[in-house]
Order: structure tokens, then sequence, then C-alpha cells
């Protein structure tokens, strides 16, 4: 693309000698740019033009250059193989960082802490051919990608993304696995050559397909068993191997042969038998062909057809759940059966992806013949899309299975029985989705912007004499160039109405006024909604925050659990 630069501070000077280009890159690529009705595209346009002069802040410059870069690169080169190749490279860092991905929704979306440069991302996605949203969601501003260009964008960042295959983690991470199953959608799965090799074995080519990416590789049906293999003594050939095979369901690792420089994966019948089905269409085609011509004994042949026939997901596994709405709108999520085992069998499942009885979901065994039900509750059904993304390993998987059979069943159900399905699950993945520590924003309080900076933060449980429980949330952020330690005491009053209290210092810089306002800045900046000041007779300034406030603090990862646990003990 021409970039000269020689060092960090050269990359910096050279995005800002060249600014110019890069907002009217932005301004030609608009038309591919849905805005929301609360992101000012002409407002945000004109500080994307400001960012200049901040580009010598480090902190800024990491977060500018690569969307710029990304910008002109499609502007200049236009969308190639070798450029959505460092497109993938480039949004896997982002999408890591603070993306969410998910395959239910069929979304990508990345988190900002600033507009502009929400902006700068779409535009540059843009300019690859793949259009995206900006929002200003409770005062997060996010680029979203949906439906074909989700596929496109989960397709570039799991083929051409960091390295994927480092040790026995196949995956490692989750929003790897999400990108795997989304971008699996353009997957093709073909064969051709089927022979007889010098050593007597069956073989024949196997093509694995996603977009601009192709391998072929060897299919043996030997004496024992299937097997699947690829060799290369150019690694990053064989990686590219072991991704698409990724995409076709069937984990495989990178190995090394001996101390050669040669490079291979393989897969036997019961790894390959776990795969997608188009993969084992294809395998079932191949093994009945040989048994037709005589060269693979019936018997034999009939073993392997039965394991790619029963290669079962967990989703198929799931008996059928009911999905609809209640009278009122509200959806229900009930399984109903005259067996107690089935019932018993669903709740430990259910207990296994991590939902709680009594909490999560109720149960009501059957009873002189009549029917027992299991009954997810929305918050079931919120803390389950929570788990997809945020949960651990296994856990993690079988829970965003159901999450997926759930949507499912909703959409099969109707559209707006579908709609309230996913409404729940956005809200469950939105949960914790963000992190306190480096979140950065500029906010407007009483008519004055100030610059928020958040340093890191927490939550916990207190309870009190008499056995009243407490939630106490603590922030440690910059305001303006002041760093000070916040406390927000949530309790429940009244009807038990959830409220916290914070109240402000007097030895505070610049005393209590000064500091009132930082803390209602930064509350606003964390959940997009500006606390009640309450001033009192003998000097006293308390900051007020409500319910909407802590569903703004449940996004932060350091603050969710613990506000998760508080809202379940003191609930009614």
């Amino acid at each position: 693309m021409g970039v000269r630069a020689e060092s960090w501070d050269g990359l910096k000077q050279w995005v800002a000698d060249h600014w110019d280009e890069v907002i009217d890159a932005v301004k030609r690529r608009l038309e591919g740019v849905k805005a929301s009705s609360s992101f000012d595209l002409t407002r945000v346009l004109e500080e994307l033009k400001g960012l200049k002069s901040r580009l010598n802040d480090d902190k800024t410059a990491r977060e500018v250059i690569a969307p710029a870069l990304l910008l002109m690169q499609g502007e200049r080169l236009g969308v190639n193989e070798a450029t959505l190749r460092y497109l993938g490279a480039v949004a896997s860092g982002a999408i890591d960082g603070d993306g969410h991905v998910s395959v239910a929704l069929k979304r990508v979306e990345l988190a900002s802490g600033e507009r502009e440069i929400t902006l700068l991302w779409a535009a540059a996605f843009a300019a690859h051919g793949i259009n995206a949203e900006v929002r200003d969601i409770g005062g997060v501003p996010q680029v979203v990608v949906s439906s074909g260009g989700a596929v496109k964008l989960a397709r570039h960042y799991f083929l051409y993304g960091p390295p994927l295959l480092e040790g026995d983690e196949i995956v490692i991470n989750h929003k790897l696995a999400e990108a795997v199953k989304l971008g699996a959608e353009g997957l093709g799965v073909s064969w051709e050559g089927l022979r007889r090799t010098d050593r007597g074995l069956v073989a024949a080519d196997l093509t694995i397909s996603e977009g601009n990416a192709a391998v072929k590789y060897n299919v043996y049906l030997r004496e024992t068993d299937i097997l699947l293999r690829f060799r290369l003594t150019d690694r990053s050939r064989v990686e590219l191997a072991a991704r698409l095979l990724r995409l076709a369901g069937v984990s495989a690792e990178v190995r090394r042969e001996g101390g050669r420089d040669v490079w291979r994966i393989e897969a036997t019948t019961d790894i390959l038998a776990a795969g997608r089905e188009e993969l084992r269409k294809v395998l079932t085609e191949i093994v009945r062909r040989a048994m037709e011509n005589g060269w693979v004994d019936a018997g034999k042949a009939g073993h392997w057809l039965e394991k790619l026939k029963s290669g079962l997901t967990l989703m198929e596994g799931w008996p059928k759940y009911k999905v609809g709405l209640s009278g009122g709108g509200a959806l229900e999520v009930r399984f109903a059966s005259t067996d107690p085992d089935s019932i018993a069998r669903e709740v430990q499942r259910l207990r296994e992806v991590g939902l709680v009885e009594g909490v999560h979901f109720s149960v009501k065994m059957p009873e002189g013949g009549d029917a027992g039900y299991l009954y997810i509750l929305r918050k079931g059904l919120e803390h389950a899309a929570r788990l997809s993304v945020y949960g651990s390993g296994r856990q993690r998987e079988l829970v965003a299975e159901f999450v997926e059979y759930i949507l499912q069943r909703a959409r099969e159900a109707g559209k707006e029985v579908y709609e309230k399905a996913k409404e729940i699950v956005e809200e469950g993945k939105a949960k914790s989705s963000l992190k306190l520590e480096g979140f950065e924003k500029k906010v407007e309080v009483d008519g004055r912007r100030h610059v928020v900076k958040v340093i890191g933060g927490g939550a916990e449980l207190k309870e009190k004499q008499g056995g009243r429980k407490l939630l106490r949330i603590w922030i440690t952020a910059e305001v303006d160039g002041v760093r000070r330690d916040y406390k927000i005491t949530y309790g429940r009053y009244g009807s038990n109405v959830a409220r916290g209290f914070a109240y402000a210092s007097a030895s505070a810089p610049d005393g209590r006024e000064a500091d009132a306002e930082r803390l209602a800045a930064v509350i606003k900046a964390l959940t997009g909604k500006e606390p009640w000041i309450r001033r009192m007779k003998d000097g006293t300034i308390m900051i007020v925050c409500g319910r909407e406030h802590l569903d703004g603090f449940r996004r932060y990862t350091e603050l969710a659990d613990a506000i998760e646990r508080w809202l379940e003990e003191t609930g009614r």
C-alpha cells in the first residue's frame, strides 16, 4: 500500500499526514454504513476529523491506526485475497478485545469507547465489501455486522486471524468457536478420484472449500479405519487445511513429522463421524462407492457407515421444548412429559449447563398420570445466553447449543415468538460483555464535557446486622485528569426497589460539587444514564442510582457476577 514508516512514531506521523485522505474515504463509504437514530453521523464525522490532533497519544493511536490503515488499503488496493487476509488478521485483534460473535443472531459486534473510532471501523469494513451498522447502545458505541456480512467477517477472522493451533487447545477462545460455526455457512465439501493405490489401499480426493479458500485432502480406507490426511512442507497451508477441517466440525492438530520440515494433519473414523453433515455425507458416498466396486468388505463398510450416520449433534439430542408467548406476551419455554425419568434427565442436563433450579427454572414432577413440566424462566434463558459467551470449556459448548436450539424452536413458532426470544438472548449476552479496566469515554453532564478513563473496579455482597444484604460497587477512575476511588452501595428499599447511593467528598479536589459531577460523569459513561444528584441542607451531596444504572453496570465483567448474585438473593 506504500506505507513508509520505520518506527511506531513514524507510523503515527504517516497516518496523521494522510488524515485528509482517511476523512475523504470515510465520506465515500458512508453509503455502506447504516446508523441508528441515536448515532448522529454528521456530528461524529466532525469528531473524527479532530482525532488527527490526538494521534500523538499512544492509546488513541492504537485504536485509530488499525482501522485507518484498513480503510486506506481497501480504497487503494480494492478487495482481493491479499487484502481480505490482512482484514482478517487485523479485525481478529479487535474482535478478541472488545468484540462479540454470535451464531444464533448471525452477528459480529465491536464495542468502542468513542463513536468516531466506531465509524472508522464501519467505513473500513465497507471498503472491503462488508456493510455495517453503527449504534450507540446504552451509551456504548458499537459497530454491528449482521447476516451475510457477519458470515464473511467471521470467515476472514477464522481463516486469517492469529495462529489457531497451539498445543492441545484447538479453538483457543469462545469467539473463535462462534466464528467457526458462523463462517461454516458457506462451507462446501466434494470428492473425486476414487482409486486403488500401489499398496492396495482404497483412496479418494476430498475437497473442503469456504469462500476463496479450498484444500484437497487424501482419504484412505484402511484395514481398520478411515483416514483423512494432509501433509506439506508449507506450514501456513497445512494450518489453513486444519482450519477448514475445523469448519467441517473436525478437530485436527498440525504436527511436525520427526525432525523434518514436513507438517501434517490426520483424522480417523471416530473423529470424522463427529463432523458436520456435509462432510459425513461425502465420506458416506466414498465408502458406498468403494463397497459397490468390491474394494471394501461389506461388513467393514457397514460398520463405518453406521458410525457416519449416527454422528448426531447435541442439538439433535435435546427433547422437544415448546416455545411460545403467554397471554400477556411473555416468552414461555416449557418441556412436559408424563415420564418422571424424562423430567429428571432434563433437570440434570440443565444443571450441567449451569442453570439453577428455583432460580433459572422451575419443575413439577408428574403425578397420578398427569404430565409434569419443566419451565425455564426469563432469567434462566438470559443466564444461559450469558454462559454461552462467558462460560468455561465444555459447559460453554453445551449451553451455546441449548440457546441456539431454543432460538430455533422459537423461529419455528413464528416471527413474534422469535423476536421475543432473540431480545432475551441479546440481553443475556450483553451482560459482562465489557471490561472496566481501560474503558474510556467522553460524556456531557449539565452541559459540560468530561473525559472519563476507568482504571478498574469490582463488586461484592455485604451482610448488615439483621441479615440485610447490600451490594457494594467500587470504581477507580480518572475524570479530567483527577483520579478518585468511588463507592456505590445498593440496597432494597420500599417495595423491594433497588437503589444505589454514593456521597461526594468535601476533601476531593475542588470540593463536593466538582466531586459529585465527576462521579456523575463516571456513572453516565459506564451505564449511558446520568444519576440523580440530591443536595441536602447540611451541605451533603448524595448521588442516587436506580435499577437502570445497575443493569448498565451488569455489562462489565468485573461487576456482573456479584450483581447477578445480589439480585437473585434479594429478589422477591
